[in-house]
């Protein structure tokens, strides 16, 4: 019944995507990479939520708990809720510069705003290489919520499945149908982790008692020392202000209608995270009921499996699939954007979409080799992931905030961050155990100041043009 339940789902996913081709203008890229720019608070909401909340929350978090203990589940929860606020003022002012310059892409603001091509192909490629583990990211839980179900697919066969699943969504109407489908992924997302929860607490018979049975297994329910304490509250704030720097939320910030309809959209996002105590709960009985797991990342399908009917787990399985697959449609949809506007940008608009469809089979390839090939915890393909595109900041809040900034200071300062980060990380070194990615940003940072002000006689920025009045729905 499980099997019949997650199949019925997708193939469901199937037809709302094909459904929402109706309302696609072909060969236009504005409306195939951010639906354009039409997007209401309603649709937006789910829509970034539909990125946040992805097959990493539900099965990256438990697992990171079950391996890793309560350092991994303070900074999953403590960057979300810190990102918020940032976003709710942050955004709208992407958003302006994106309307401003038309872009479509994140490369396409730093192009527009520097008139430089070497700044656009900086960022352009240091994007790509950093989206390449986050699709890996995305077939890594899908596989996890395939096989939970009996499947037992090699797991070639299981990101292949997964693969074509994705790109039929976002090439028949490009960002549009994720946007649909992801109103059905996060009300299956949200009721499975609420059901799994709730049978967890219940099985042990309350909170107090399920805590006690985590410890009494060894689970750890405090930091074991200041050094991780330090690398947990840096890693907040790391990925609390690099998160509107992830090219795909970028590309979400630019699908809304108006500046209004992001703060909207921002008020409601922090309900979902309601859903944590629930997902704390399946992990910790996982530890007590479920101790010898090979792989951490089985740790919430596990515990649905031995709790629930098989319909139910049907149910829990296709919520996590949905989530792995809406964010790798919209993370390769990302991805030939970027290919076909900033590392081709002679194409011409009419064949950009599908030179970009091209782009995105070879992207979804790459990621299924290196997902079959190199398998990895979870949570450190996000961490390494999140190294490259925090390192953009600089250049965002140069282009909404800092008129003085040059395309050479940010040029510099991105290579100089991304390169440390990736040093300290391949190397295994660390700095008073803060995060990498933040001693990155902060030499970024220091190097794009430096720069800029030797630079700044030395390069013609584009005349700024008026900032644009806030908009109504």
């Amino acid at each position: 019944m499980a099997i019949v339940i997650f199949s019925l789902i997708l193939i469901f996913s199937l037809y709302l995507a094909v459904r929402s081709s109706n309302k696609s203008k072909k060969d236009n890229m504005e409306d195939y990479l951010v639906g354009g720019r039409s997007f209401n608070g309603f649709i937006l909401f789910f829509l970034a939520i539909g990125e946040v909340y992805s097959i990493g929350t539900i099965i990256g978090f438990p697992g990171g708990i079950y391996a890793k203990g309560v350092g991994y589940g303070l900074w999953f929860l403590g960057y979300i809720l810190l990102a918020y606020p940032i976003g709710y003022f942050l955004a709208p002012l992407i958003w302006r510069a994106g309307k401003k310059y038309n872009a479509m892409t994140a490369p396409d603001l730093f192009k527009s705003h520097f008139g430089s091509r070497p700044l656009e192909l900086i960022v352009a490629c240091s994007y790509l290489i950093f989206l390449i583990p986050w699709g890996q990211l995305q077939f890594e839980g899908l596989n996890v919520a395939l096989n939970a179900l009996g499947f037992n697919l090699p797991p070639a066969v299981a990101v292949f499945i997964a693969g074509v699943i994705a790109y039929i969504y976002i090439s028949v109407s490009g960002v549009k149908a994720p946007a649909i489908i992801s109103i059905l992924k996060d009300i299956l997302l949200f009721a499975a982790i609420l059901i799994v929860g709730i049978a967890a607490f219940k099985n042990i018979g309350g909170v107090h008692n399920l805590f006690s049975e985590a410890k009494s297994h060894g689970a750890s329910l405090s930091f074991g020392n200041t050094g991780d304490l330090t690398f947990s509250v840096t890693t907040i704030i790391f990925q609390a202000v690099a998160f509107y720097c992830l090219p795909f939320i970028v590309n979400v910030v630019f699908t809304s209608r108006s500046e209004n309809t992001i703060r909207k959209a921002q008020r409601f996002m922090p309900l979902y995270m309601l859903m944590y105590p629930f997902l704390i709960a399946s992990s910790y009985f996982a530890l007590v009921g479920i101790p010898d797991l090979e792989n951490p990342n089985h740790a919430f399908i596990a515990t649905a499996i031995s709790l629930l009917p098989s319909w139910v787990v049907g149910l829990v399985a296709a919520g996590a699939a949905l989530s792995g697959l809406l964010v790798l449609a919209i993370t390769s949809l990302v991805v030939g954007g970027i290919f076909t506007r900033n590392l081709m940008p002679n194409i011409p608009e009419n064949k950009q979409r599908s030179r970009s469809q091209i782009v995105v089979i070879v992207y979804l390839l790459i990621s299924m080799v290196l997902t079959v090939g190199f398998p990895s915890l979870m949570l450190h393909l996000i961490n390494t992931a999140y190294f490259g595109f925090g390192q953009i900041l600089p250049g965002i809040l140069a282009i909404v905030f800092a008129k003085g900034a040059t395309a050479k200071g940010v040029g510099a300062g991105i290579i100089t961050g991304t390169v440390i980060a990736l040093t300290l990380q391949f190397t295994g070194a660390s700095i008073f155990s803060i995060n990498n990615g933040l001693v990155a940003l902060i030499f970024n940072f220091a190097v794009t100041i430096i720069v800029s002000l030797l630079t700044t006689n030395k390069v013609s920025l584009l005349t700024p043009q008026p900032a644009l009045k806030p908009t109504k729905d």
